[in-house]
């Protein structure tokens, strides 16, 4: 993070704390919730928030248990971006437990022999795919800092569930019978199959031993059960085999360190949005916003063409900086303040026309060098989680495993992560020009994950929200966004409002979700939407402040819910 990118943050969080004022009267309604993709994971934070725990305490529980009953999309095997939110100091913490590359890794770690770049499958089920792991060690540091109770209490219902044995969910059902290749990969066949030789299906019951002996070490150990001795052995082992053999070693492991600072934070409006930094996606949601600020889509609403118009275009346009600038700012300088100055933001809306053009191409932000055409196919397999707690703190962390179950291979009961596929697969150019999110010894891969907090301009908690899905995540997150704060939509009917992503040429939609005349009237204005299109699809799962409240909302295309204690 830049001097000035750091000094930004840190004044604005204490603004925030110094301007923040408490409400006159609590609301009536729920003063905690966890939203969460599966029941079950929802179910382990509020065990923890009913015993007293914070939200970061039950983050630790949801995260455990989830990696258990939804592997195709997070795990103790995976990373996370997390924010934070302190409801006494409303101060706004990033953390980041972005995989990293191991220090053997070159630049060229995805070309082949003959200099060209692996097919994405090849790329994926090698070892060479692999990341160290940080979720866990992520969410050690927050809990150390944030936790109320003991770190060994957090995992007992994660336990409990992978002895006892769960229900398969008709989600996971579905990921075991899909097309993905990791799905028929080895270590997943033999996890999913069941005695008599036929696939696990919706309803059928599966224990693993191996994870709830995993979770009872992480208990016992912290996260050094999981970044050094036999966990971490049977990791680089497993990597190091063919085909593909990755470089991770015991060494990248054992060394590995979460980060921790100020949120990234904006005005808005009225509001201030919160996400991590890079390599985090966060700063492309902020650039979007900054965008609409300019236009009247706060005038207008779901139903209207050009609102959705207006969306889709600045979309584009934060889509082409987003994939020409960002990486790992340890290692490329990313513009994040010139691509968020207002100036510039201004200039970039200015390329609204009234009819859709051609691919925008990426501007010339304050502090950008020379980038090569980003050629980075980032895959989706995520899932994002919030939780309030009765304090007022508040965490929105987005967790991965990148593509569905991995790399597809497991070690003591969980998969590992295939994040490395998430750096560009070409590193330079022809004429020499380097891509920002090319590989290197060390570095965490770009990451379209972008966990938001807002806040009012006192400091006070309004919303937070966040999804998986790929380089969409961007674009779920902004929906929810616009549509609670310009549209002032309940969280719930923000979610449920029909996905849009356009990047490029392409505008993927939920064509059939969109109320009469928007699809006709996007024609019109040059936008034609086709069907799909949207990565992984949405999982959005957020909370809002309300006057009665909290109030939740969960993605229906997913297999969330949002629950009180």
């Amino acid at each position: 993070m830049s001097l000035a990118l750091k000094t930004f943050a840190a004044l604005a969080v204490l603004l925030l704390a110094a301007c923040a004022t408490p409400s006159p009267t609590a609301p009536p309604g729920p003063k905690a919730m966890v939203v969460a993709a599966n029941p079950l994971a929802v179910e382990a934070g509020l065990k923890v928030l009913r015993q007293g725990g914070s939200a970061v305490d039950a983050a630790v529980a949801v995260q455990a248990v989830l990696g258990l009953v939804e592997p195709q999309s997070s795990g103790l095997g995976g990373g996370a971006f997390m924010t934070h939110y302190d409801g006494r100091t409303h101060a706004v913490t990033a953390y980041d437990g972005r995989e990293t590359a191991p220090a053997g890794a070159t630049p060229a770690l995805f070309l082949g022999p003959e200099g060209q770049p692996l097919g994405r499958r090849q790329a994926i089920l090698g070892g060479v795919s692999t990341g160290v792991p940080g979720a866990v060690a992520m969410l050690a540091m927050a809990q150390a800092q944030h936790g109320k109770l003991a770190w060994s209490a957090l995992f007992g219902e994660a336990e409990r569930l992978a002895g006892d044995g769960f229900v398969v969910s008709p989600r996971l059902a579905g990921m075991i019978a899909s097309r993905a290749p990791q799905a028929s990969a080895p270590d997943a066949v033999a996890y999913f199959t069941r005695p008599d030789g036929g696939r696990l299906q919706a309803g059928d019951v599966l224990k693993n031993p191996a994870y709830a002996a995993t979770v009872r070490r992480l208990a016992a150990e912290g996260p050094g059960a999981l970044l050094k001795g036999s966990v971490a052995e049977a990791i680089v082992a497993r990597v190091a085999e063919g085909p593909q053999a990755g470089a991770l070693s015991l060494t990248d492991l054992a060394t590995y360190r979460p980060k921790v600072g100020p949120a990234l934070c904006r005005p808005y409006r009225v509001y201030v949005v919160c996400v991590p930094p890079p390599p985090s996606g966060g700063v492309g949601v902020l650039e979007a916003l900054g965008l609409l600020e300019t236009t009247d889509i706060a005038n207008r609403g779901p139903d209207d063409p050009q609102a959705w118009y207006l969306f889709a275009q600045a979309s584009r346009l934060m889509y082409a900086d987003r994939d020409r600038y960002v990486g790992d700012p340890d290692f490329v300088d990313v513009p994040v303040e010139g691509l968020l100055d207002r100036t510039y933001l201004a200039v970039r809306a200015g390329l609204i026309g009234p009819t859709a053009g051609p691919p925008p191409a990426p501007g010339t932000p304050r502090g950008a060098g020379p980038r090569a055409p980003d050629r980075t196919a980032e895959p989706g397999g995520t899932s994002h989680f919030v939780i309030v707690d009765a304090d007022g703190d508040v965490v929105s962390i987005t967790t991965t495993v990148e593509s569905v179950f991995g790399s597809g291979r497991m070690v003591a009961g969980f998969f590992l992560n295939n994040q490395l596929t998430d750096f560009a697969f070409v590193p330079t150019e022809r004429d020499g020009a380097p891509a920002a999110n090319a590989p290197a010894a060390g570095k965490r891969p770009r990451s379209s994950m972008a966990p938001a907090i807002v806040l009012d301009r006192q400091g006070r908690f309004v919303a937070a929200v966040g999804s998986p899905g790929g380089p969409s995540i961007l674009a779920y997150n902004l929906k929810v966004l616009v549509a609670v704060l310009d549209w002032k939509l309940p969280i719930q009917a923000a979610i449920d409002l029909p996905n849009l992503i356009a990047a490029g040429d392409f505008y993927g939609a939920e064509v059939a979700k969109f109320p009469a005349g928007v699809v006709e009237g996007l024609a019109a204005r040059g936008v034609t939407l086709n069907a799909g299109g949207g990565g992984e699809g949405s999982g959005l799962h957020g909370v809002e402040m309300t006057p009665q409240g909290l109030r939740g909302g969960a993605d229906p295309r997913r297999e969330g819910v949002a629950k009180s204690p």
